[in-house]
C-alpha cells in the first residue's frame, strides 16, 4: 500500500529532526576541537571553518546596528533588485506566508533591504534582528543562508544546528544569489526563512528558481532600456562627425558611429558630464542621455555644453525636462519629487542650500540628507546644467518652465511649500 502525501511529509519531518540532532552533536564536537561523529555537509563545514577563523562567538546575539532609514532607501534605489521586487513578491511572498515563513532580500553585503511574508514570523524575526537594515554576512552572524550564499557564491540551505550561532537553531533558511545576467556579478541575495519546523527540502530549489526568474526579468529590462536609448541616440549620432558612442549607465553599447562596436565601454565609477579621459578612447566629451551617456572621442574641437533647459510641468502624468545640447534635444522623465526640486531651482536662480531646499520641499529645513540624495540622482543626468554650492542652474543656462493650463494642475499631488505657494498665488 502506497504511503499518503501526509505520511511522506511526517517521515520527512522525523528524518529532519533526526538529522538536526546529529548535526547538533557534530557542531558541539567541532567547537570543542574533537573529532565529529558525523561530518556536516561540505558547504556547512566550509562555512564553520570560515566563521571559526573570523572569531565569531557561537553564543553571541545576532543583533547588529541597523542602517538608518535614509541609507536603506538609498541602497534600495541603487539596487537592481528594486526593479524586480514586485516579481519576487508575486513569486515568493504568498508561498512564504502560507508556509509560515518570510522572504528576505539583501544587497551583496548581506544587508537586509526588503522582507515580506507571514506577520507572526516577521515579529519572531525581529527577535533575531532579521530586520530591514540588519547585517547577515557570515562575519556578522555566523553560518546562515544569506551570509553563506554570499561567501560560497551559490545557493545554500541552512537548517537548525547548522547555524553557527546557537540562537538561530530554531530557524531554517534557504538562499540563492541573484547575478547580473550581463556579466555574472552578484547583485544581492533572495532568501526564505522561518521556524525550524517549517523546513522542507524543496525550498532551496524554489528559491533558486525564483532567483533565475529575477535574472531573466533583469535581462529583459536591460534589452528594453538599450532599445530606448538607441532610439534617442541614433539620430544624434547621424549628425555627428568623428567617433562617438551611446552607452547605458554601466557602459553597455546602444549605438556607435565612426568606430568599431564594442560590447561594453569601461566607465569610471564617478562619471560626470564634460571632458573626461577614458583609458580605452583617450580624451572624450561626455553628455548625459536618458538612461545613458553620449561619448564623443576628442578627434578635434569640442562642442560647447547645453545652454537651454525646458521644465515641462504641463501634464501631471508627463513631467519631464528637455535639454538642448549642441547635437540635439533629449528628454528626461521626472518623478514628482525631482520635478519639485527643479521647479524650486527655476524659481530661485541665485541658488538654494540643502537646508533651503528642504524647507521648499518638506517645510522642514533639517531634512537635508534626503535633499542631497535626490539632487545627487538628478545630477547624474543634468550635471552639465546643474551646479552646486549652492544648488542652482548653471551660469548662462536659459531655463523655461511650461505651466499647466489651469494653475490648480501644477503638480496637483504636491504638498511642497514652494509649489503650493505658486498654486495659491495664481
Amino acid at each position: 500500500m502506497e504511503a499518503s502525501p501526509v505520511d511522506v511529509m511526517r517521515l520527512a519531518v522525523r528524518e529532519s529532526d533526526r538529522a538536526a540532532r546529529l548535526i547538533h552533536r557534530a557542531r558541539e564536537a567541532r567547537l570543542a576541537g574533537d573529532r565529529t561523529p558525523l561530518a556536516p555537509r561540505a558547504e556547512i563545514g566550509d562555512s564553520w571553518n570560515r566563521v571559526l577563523r573570523s572569531g565569531v562567538d557561537p553564543e553571541k546575539s545576532t543583533y547588529s546596528v541597523l542602517l538608518e532609514p535614509d541609507e536603506i532607501e538609498h541602497r534600495r534605489r541603487n539596487s537592481p533588485l528594486g526593479e524586480v521586487m514586485p516579481l519576487l513578491g508575486d513569486a515568493l511572498t504568498a508561498i512564504a506566508d502560507a508556509s509560515q515563513q518570510i522572504m528576505v532580500v539583501t544587497d551583496v553585503e548581506g544587508r537586509v533591504l526588503w522582507r515580506q511574508g507571514n506577520t507572526g514570523v516577521l515579529r519572531r524575526a525581529d527577535d533575531i534582528c532579521l530586520a530591514e537594515g540588519a547585517a547577515w554576512s557570515e562575519e556578522s552572524t555566523g553560518t546562515n543562508a544569506i551570509g553563506t550564499a554570499i561567501a560560497a557564491r551559490g545557493p545554500v540551505q541552512v537548517h537548525s544546528a547548522e547555524h553557527f550561532v546557537r540562537s538561530l537553531h530554531g530557524w531554517t533558511c534557504a538562499a540563492a544569489p541573484v547575478r547580473d545576467p550581463r556579466d555574472g556579478r552578484p547583485m544581492g541575495i533572495v532568501d526564505i526563512s522561518g521556524p525550524a519546523s517549517t523546513f522542507h527540502p524543496t525550498t532551496l530549489a524554489l528559491v533558486g528558481s525564483v532567483a533565475r526568474l529575477a535574472e531573466s526579468e533583469i535581462r529583459t529590462r536591460h534589452l528594453e532600456s538599450i532599445d530606448r536609448l538607441r532610439s534617442v541616440a541614433a539620430p544624434m549620432l547621424c549628425r555627428l562627425g568623428g567617433r562617438a558612442l551611446a552607452v547605458d549607465g554601466n557602459g553597455w553599447l546602444a549605438a556607435v558611429t565612426g568606430m568599431p562596436p564594442v560590447d561594453r565601454l569601461p566607465l569610471p565609477k564617478s562619471l560626470r558630464p564634460g571632458r573626461v579621459w577614458l583609458p580605452s578612447l583617450g580624451m572624450c566629451r561626455v553628455e548625459p542621455l536618458p538612461e545613458g551617456w553620449l561619448v564623443q572621442v576628442a578627434d578635434g574641437a569640442m562642442d560647447s555644453p547645453p545652454r537651454r533647459v525646458v521644465l515641462d510641468l504641463s501634464r501631471p502624468r508627463g513631467l519631464a525636462v528637455n535639454v538642448v545640447s549642441p547635437v540635439g534635444t533629449w528628454t528626461q522623465r521626472l518623478s514628482p519629487r525631482h520635478a519639485e526640486l527643479l521647479f524650486a531651482l527655476a524659481l530661485h536662480r541665485e541658488g538654494r542650500t540643502a537646508s533651503e531646499l528642504a524647507r521648499d520641499i518638506f517645510g522642514d529645513p533639517t531634512r537635508t540628507v534626503t535633499v542631497r540624495a535626490e539632487i545627487s540622482r538628478l545630477r547624474r543626468h543634468l550635471a552639465e546644467v546643474l551646479a552646486h554650492r549652492p544648488y542652482r542652474f548653471g551660469d548662462g543656462v536659459e531655463v523655461e518652465v511650461i505651466h499647466p493650463e489651469h494653475p490648480g494642475d501644477l503638480l496637483p499631488r504636491s504638498n511642497a511649500p514652494v509649489v503650493t505657494a505658486v498654486r495659491d498665488a495664481r
